[in-house]
């Protein structure tokens, strides 16, 4: 089954943005009230200011406590909306190694490299006839492996010379691409020896996405997992 981030993102970001506007004009009439030394405008714009975003924040937490934690099987796509279209990800599979390489065996024999394969698809089916070709460049992405633990793991600093030494051509994530295209991208962790169960979190990094309903980034969210495939 395939995932959505956030569900019903059209009407997501014109909430965001209606919002936005609203608390601009609220704090328009608390200027218009001050210059004017207009006691009840200033109350009247501030109260009205309180009431969106204390209406907003609460949709917020409130579809944040209702969520759950959902684990994407292989070969389901994970989509992001990028306001006119989707970029969509998937899983291609996971190697764990102790070592690539010649020059890769000074890694610490108590860990261990996953090599995770990525699959970036700009889905056409999620753009407008009015769109046209023109390229989109994905926004960006934060990527973490987490074991049964709940240890999470970044991408490892040897990630090039790894892939490198294994001789895998992987392409940049926010490379652009048009409609209908994709590529293959691979991420190295290094985990340790005891680090079982493990499933990637890949999420936007972009800083609105903390305060849009429904996003996993939003506070108190939670996430949407690949399952990761030994292979």
């Amino acid at each position: 089954m395939s995932v959505y981030t956030p569900q019903f993102a059209p009407l997501v970001v014109l909430a965001f943005l209606g919002t936005v506007g609203l608390l601009i004009l609220c704090a328009f009439l608390v200027l218009v009230g001050a210059l004017r030394k207009s006691r009840s405008t200033v109350l009247g714009g501030v109260g009205a200011g309180a009431i969106i975003l204390v209406g907003y924040m609460s949709v917020l937490l409130g579809l944040s406590l209702a969520s759950r934690d959902i684990e994407i099987t292989p070969g389901a796509w994970k989509y992001f909306c990028e306001l006119d279209c989707h970029i969509a990800y998937a899983i291609g599979g996971m190697h764990v190694v102790t070592s690539v390489g010649p020059e890769m065996q000074s890694v610490s024999a108590n860990a261990r490299f996953a090599i995770v394969q990525i699959k970036t698809w700009f889905d056409p089916a999620t753009i407008s006839p009015q769109r046209g070709d023109g390229p989109l460049t994905p926004n960006r992405r934060a990527i973490t492996l987490v074991d049964d633990r709940a240890r999470k793991f970044v991408p490892s600093a040897k990630g090039d010379p790894v892939l490198a030494a294994a001789r895998l051509h992987s392409t940049p994530l926010h490379t652009s691409l048009r409609p209908g295209e994709s590529y293959v991208s691979y991420v190295v962790f290094e985990i340790p020896e005891d680090a079982t169960g493990l499933k990637l979190l890949l999420t936007s990094s972009d800083a609105e996405s903390v305060l849009l309903w429904g996003d996993e980034n939003s506070p108190l969210h939670s996430k949407a997992y690949f399952v990761l495939p030994r292979t």
